[in-house]
């Protein structure tokens, strides 16, 4: 099974001759005020990387830019003093202009990074007071429901709701920092501040104008003075149509398989949440400056960097002004954005003095670069080398090896963090009764009962609510293996798997002597031993070093595949998404692209992501009876009947641009989720596009019916007449991190990780 960690990267290198900043139209209003001078930039000298990393790099992005249609793209990569950067592509299709290292891009949500960094610098020289009333900064925000402070709007818990309606987004002239705060003052919280994440735009223009008044300067102004300035950002400036240069990408969207110009936007709506334009050499240099405390002090970051915490326990995975959260064994800080025009992704890895950057002139490519960041990862930091997760046809197998890999993967990221970041581990007042509970977790039997329980108890031992076990327990483990090993040891656990972190970490015990409390059960041994010998046996050595997609003849490697799955049936390394990615590369050629597809689910025929996968296939295909099993198939798994909730579905929408293939899902979403409105009213809207009137009739009836069940059940009151819930309906939880089913998904939220 594949799990669920996902995420992001980007970086820039070499720094272009300066180029004198163009003067910039004024704005309406507060951000109209005559920008001072930005500060000399500070020197850096930085190399570029060894040749060889240096063409893999080029390599990778030229064979990823082969897949769909694409316009420009901008890449930088960054790791200490050494740095690469690129363009490829146009960034003016019409004018056939290349996009280069220079060329500027809107920043869309990255945006918010800048804000957070001003709110905590003037939070720093008590200028502002996080934990005040928002109010007392922007007294034009209305009084609510409840208070809203400062320090809540920074992690998107303040409860200030996201844009509600197509409308609501769509502004299309400039307006000041009090009409933009107007756009959406009279619209009530959506829920008590500090109970639940909501990710908000809306909300980051309050904090860019209690920049504003804590400052005394213009929201423009004090980000070219104390950010941009200082961080050597030299064509970084508010997206606003007079401070746009010849050098700026005209943006793109895909209609029908080709590129469409994008709509307009303005975005001075949004100014603080997502109004600015950068180069990737920008965000490397923004990137430089965050890893150097250069902005603020490395305790400030440090806090910027923690994810924050629901009321009630729950990781937001999301700090102040930047995702965050472990991958792979990575300590991982980002954002990403999307906008008319721009799709863009900064990645920091604070304990590996790392970055990555991208941007691209085309709108919904969230995907592409998700992807692109790994691989650059990959080969910046690990050689090259594939990090795959396992695959187990047993389901205990499947929930004990997760537990495995979010205790490996959150140990190592939250090791790294403290001792080479600026991060902090949770207090540890009783080790044995930490690894206690971890080996209940990882009790066979208990998961036997209920696998799905279970998996969600795993699912939130990193949590104060689950007292932060896994974290603080996989710490001690990378602190053990490190001192017996050494720190280069911690770094192979990201390609060979969560099992041989396990054998090495018993193999150290055994010669520390560790306590018999921290050695775990017999239980727990015998499954490592099981594991890794299992992951040996089905190895296939020239993969190794390589990723499926990479090698000349993946076809030629199919039989040795099968033949390594028949070695270790029931435990094996997952080479879902490589042969995903080869699907994907065969989308003009529908006879392969199928093959491909038909093998994931042959070589994995428990994993959620080739079954959801060979259903999209199909879908495209126009074989929608065929595509229900395959989604159902995935819903079954310990994985995908936690992952495929309501909420679930629709962020998967998001990277679906048919509306047949978005309709196929949701007609098998609605029958495993009979009681979800979301579900029936996203169906509806898709019958409607497609001119079905009656069906999406009858979807906008269900969908009716069902938030008359769930607001029956809220209330615990008897059910209208002539309305009957659907056996073992139950409202829908949201997961940890993501909107509410009944909120629609923010198109320039972070991707989940």
């Amino acid at each position: 099974m594949r799990r669920a960690f996902v995420a992001l990267w980007l970086f820039v290198g070499a720094a272009p001759a300066p180029v004198e900043a163009k003067a910039a139209v004024p704005a309406p209003e507060s951000r109209a005020k005559s920008a001072a001078p930005a500060p000399e930039p500070r020197a850096k000298v930085a190399s570029e990387f060894p040749p060889e990393v240096a063409r893999a790099l080029d390599a990778l992005v030229r064979a990823d830019l082969k897949q769909g249609p694409t316009a420009g793209l901008s890449v930088g990569v960054m790791r200490g003093g050494q740095r690469w950067t690129r363009g490829y592509g146009l960034r003016d299709l019409g004018k056939k202009l290349p996009a280069t290292v220079r060329t500027t891009y809107r920043m869309a949500s990255i945006t918010k990074s800048f804000t957070a960094v001003a709110v905590m610098q003037l939070a720093q020289a008590g200028k502002l007071d996080l934990d005040a009333d928002i109010r007392t900064l922007v007294p034009e925000y209305p009084v609510k429901q409840w208070p809203v402070t400062v320090r809540q709007l920074l992690g998107h818990l303040g409860g200030v709701p996201t844009y509600d309606s197509p409308s609501a987004g769509n502004n299309t002239k400039p307006v000041s920092t009090r009409e933009a705060i107007g756009l959406f003052a009279e619209r009530p919280l959506v829920s008590e501040p500090g109970t639940r994440y909501l990710y908000t735009t809306w909300g980051f223009n309050l904090l860019g104008a209690a920049v504003e008044t804590a400052s005394g300067q213009s929201y423009r102004e004090y980000l070219r003075d104390h950010v941009f300035g200082p961080a050597n950002m030299t064509h970084a400036d508010l997206d606003e149509l007079g401070t746009r240069d010849a050098q700026h990408a005209v943006g793109y969207r895909v209609a029908g398989g080709a590129l469409k110009p994008s709509r307009f936007l303005d975005v001075t709506s949004r100014f603080a949440g997502g109004g600015t334009r950068a180069t990737v050499e920008d965000l490397l240099g923004f990137a430089r400056a965050v890893l150097d405390d250069a902005l603020v002090t490395k305790a400030t970051m440090g806090r910027m960097q923690a994810t924050m915490v629901t009321r009630d326990g729950r990781i937001t995975d999301y700090g102040m002004g930047f995702a965050t959260y472990p991958l792979r064994g990575h300590y991982i800080v980002a954002h990403a954005g999307g906008q008319p025009e721009t799709t863009t992704l900064l990645v920091l890895l604070p304990a590996e003095d790392t970055a990555i950057a991208l941007a691209t002139n085309v709108e919904d490519e969230a995907k592409r670069l998700r992807r692109l960041s790994l691989r650059l990862m990959e080969t910046v930091l690990d050689e090259g080398a594939p990090a795959r997760g396992g695959h187990f046809t047993d389901p205990v197998d499947a929930v004990a090896y997760e537990g495995m890999g979010r205790l490996a993967s959150y140990g190592l990221a939250y090791h790294d963090w403290a001792t080479r970041g600026p991060g902090a581990l949770p207090p540890e007042a009783d080790l044995p009764g930490a690894f206690a509970k971890v080996e209940a977790l990882l009790e066979r039997a208990a998961i036997a009962r209920d696998t799905r329980g279970a998996m969600e108890r795993i699912r939130g031992a990193h949590e104060p609510r689950g007292e932060s076990v896994f974290i603080r327990v996989g710490a001690h483990m990378a602190a053990t293996v490190e001192k017996v090993l050494g720190v280069e040891r911690l770094r192979a656990y990201r390609t060979q798997g969560a099992a041989a972190f396990f054998a090495d970490y018993l193999a150290a015990c055994e010669s520390l002597k560790c306590p018999e409390s921290e050695r775990f059960s017999k239980g727990v041994r015998d499954d490592v031993a099981r594991f890794v010998a299992g992951w040996k046996r089905a190895e296939v050595p020239a993969l190794r070093r390589s990723r499926l997609e990479d090698v000349k003849d993946p076809e030629g490697l199919w039989p040795a595949l099968k033949e390594a799955a028949e070695r270790a049936p029931s435990v094996r390394p997952d080479y879902t998404d490589e042969l995903l990615t080869l699907a994907d590369r065969a989308k003009r050629k529908p006879a392969e692209r199928m093959r491909w597809l038909e093998r994931a689910t042959e070589l994995h025929p428990e994993s959620m992501d080739a079954h959801l996968a060979q259903a999209v296939g199909l879908l495209e295909a126009g074989r929608e009876s065929e595509a229900g099993p395959h989604v159902r198939e995935a819903f079954e798994t310990p994985e995908g009947s936690l992952v495929l909730s309501p909420t679930g579905f629709l962020r998967r929408l998001l990277d679906t641009r048919s509306p047949k293939v978005a309709r196929g899902l949701l007609r098998t979403a609605v029958t495993l989720h009979p009681d979800a409105p979301e579900l029936w009213d996203a169906l509806a809207k898709r019958e409607r596009a497609l001119g079905d009137a009656g069906a999406a009739k009858v979807a906008q009836g269900q969908a009716k019916r069902a938030r008359q069940v769930r607001a029956a059940q809220e209330a615990r009151a008897p059910l209208p007449p002539g309305i009957v819930a659907p056996a073992g309906s139950a409202p829908d939880k949201a997961p940890s991190g993501t909107t509410s089913p009944s909120v629609p998904v923010d198109p320039e939220a972070p991707p989940e990780p």
